[in-house]
């Protein structure tokens, strides 16, 4: 049997304890299927003393995490610290420059320097594996960066991260307010004291950008991405959109384009019998569309401790099988060098239209005023509904529009022109229509 694998481990939160936990209690059963033993010598955390339930008897503590890159006796780096730039970004460069092999799930890193990294690691022959980067225990890198390879893909989309999922989930399923669902999510641990990161989508265009240079061989282009939150969608827009057959998700989408890749994320209607709009909950799912396999879609755990440490594990057992320890397949999919310059396409026409509500003064002409307005930019509706007046007021009332397949540009100029009239009571709002046709 090949020589031991040594792993070094910086960053001791719940991923980070939950892999030294299934190192230390698979070690037979990981050598067995590796062909060598992964064994932890060195780990580095910000607090030395924090009881953290761990056997570390044997394994060198290092103070810093530059430290351990640079000095201590291992194979494989592993970063488990987040941040796209400090301790993580530098000590993760030192490592991939002394030739080591590197395992992080850190997105946003990646998302900011993913292809100088990627470049570092090529020259010196390192790998460097990201799998738990995106939608945690969801092996979708694997699948675009190797098993996809020979395939043209021509979408990718998903439910990337887990709190916005749990909002929209808990909303809809008990007519809970925005507000409320986000403090039980931060109750829970499932969104931060600072929640922005997550539910105004930084987080799911992060991702995103990774799944866009995977799948299309584009540079990463994270600050290309058409960016909308959750946080404006109220629990009129649940039930407006479930009476219409519909369930609102947060979703990523990256499509290749006649003239460019889109990359956009925001809140999204999907038809309730489709299968994504099933996916309740922390769970994530990431589809793909390509001409030889066809559609894709794969569904699991997109965060915690373990599920993000079963990726992190299995890009450490990949390198443990790679006697040679030279990089066969390139960080990116494509070589960092042949990657091709990002050009972002022009928002496309969408299938299932648009939902827009407004909210408007209850008097004689609006009706007629919003279909002109839809009309002058070549809108075409679905249909047009007239709800009861919100919240009890006596003077406005809501309308529902959906409209056909339409430009973005269109729906924007149609709104804009709908906002300069008087009788608009307060912003609309307008959440794409998605009709998967498979999933």
């Amino acid at each position: 049997m090949a020589d031991a694998l040594k792993v070094g481990i910086a960053g001791l939160g719940t991923v980070g304890a939950s892999l030294v936990r299934i190192i230390q209690s698979r070690a037979d059963e990981l050598a067995t299927t590796c062909g060598r033993a992964i064994e932890i010598t060195a780990v580095t955390a910000r607090d030395k003393s924090r009881d953290r339930g761990l056997d570390l008897s044997g394994i060198s503590w290092i103070d810093t995490p530059e430290a351990l890159a640079s000095e201590a006796d291992i194979d494989v780096f592993v970063e488990l610290m987040g941040g796209a730039e400090g301790a993580a970004a530098r000590s993760v460069r030192t490592a991939l420059e002394r030739g080591l092999h590197v395992v992080t799930a850190n997105k946003a890193l990646l998302a900011a320097s993913g292809v100088e990294l990627a470049k570092i690691a090529e020259e010196r022959g390192a790998l460097l594996n990201f799998e738990a980067a995106v939608a945690g225990g969801i092996p979708v890198i694997k699948a675009l960066r190797e098993s996809l390879t020979g395939n043209t893909v021509s979408r990718v989309y998903g439910i990337m991260n887990g709190t916005c999922n749990y909002i929209l989930t808990r909303m809809e399923k008990e007519g809970l307010s925005f507000a409320d669902c986000l403090k039980e999510a931060q109750r829970l641990g499932y969104a931060e004291a600072d929640p922005a990161f997550d539910i105004e989508g930084n987080d799911t265009a992060h991702k995103l950008a990774i799944l866009t240079t995977l799948a299309f061989g584009t540079q990463i282009a994270p600050d290309e991405i058409y960016l909308e939150g959750i946080s404006n969608i109220s629990i009129e827009d649940i039930h407006a959109a479930a009476d219409l057959g519909y369930r609102i998700k947060l979703l990523g989408v990256a499509q290749r384009t006649e003239t460019g890749i889109e990359q956009r994320v925001h809140p999204t209607m999907v038809p309730r019998d489709s299968v994504i709009a099933q996916v309740d909950g922390v769970t994530n799912a990431v589809a793909v569309e390509s001409d030889i396999l066809g559609e894709l879609l794969m569904v699991g755990p997109g965060a915690g401790g373990n599920a993000t440490a079963s990726a992190v594990l299995g890009d450490i057992a990949d390198i443990a099988k790679s006697q040679l320890g030279t990089q066969r397949v390139p960080v990116l999919g494509t070589p960092a060098v042949a990657l091709a310059p990002y050009k972002r396409a022009q928002m496309q026409s969408h299938e299932g239209g648009y939902f827009i509500r407004l909210t408007v003064a209850d008097r004689t002409g609006v009706f007629a005023s919003i279909a002109t307005c839809m009309a002058e930019n070549g809108i075409s509706l679905e249909s047009i509904v007239q709800r009861g007046k919100p919240d009890g007021a006596e003077s406005s009332k809501t309308i529902i529009l959906v409209t056909h397949a339409t430009m973005e540009d269109s729906v924007r100029k149609a709104v804009d022109a709908i906002k300069a009239e008087s009788y608009l009571a307060g912003e609309p709002q307008v959440i794409r229509i998605e009709r998967p046709q498979t999933f």
